[in-house]
């Protein structure tokens, strides 16, 4: 048997505890990153307007609905 006094006990307890919310929470943060990025990859700024719209993808330049420039497809940044 592992003789441990009560406080070690106790912050053992703690330290494991809060371990595993920390783990969880970064792990959270890290799916919640990478699902935003991918759903920017839709969405355009006009350059000209610098209004933000969902596009289709295709190889050809789209139109910007606010003021129907033609553009890119330069997929947003998250900061």
């Amino acid at each position: 048997m592992i003789r441990l006094p009560l406080p070690w006990l106790v912050f053992m307890a703690l330290f494991i505890f809060l371990t595993g919310i920390m783990v969880a929470w970064i792990g959270y943060a890290i799916v919640r990153n990478r699902a935003e990025k991918r759903k920017l990859l839709a969405w355009t700024k006009c350059p000209v307007c610098s209004f933000r719209h969902k596009i289709q993808p295709s190889p050809s330049p789209t139109r910007c609905p606010q003021c129907g420039s033609l553009n890119e497809h330069h997929p947003l940044q998250v900061i």
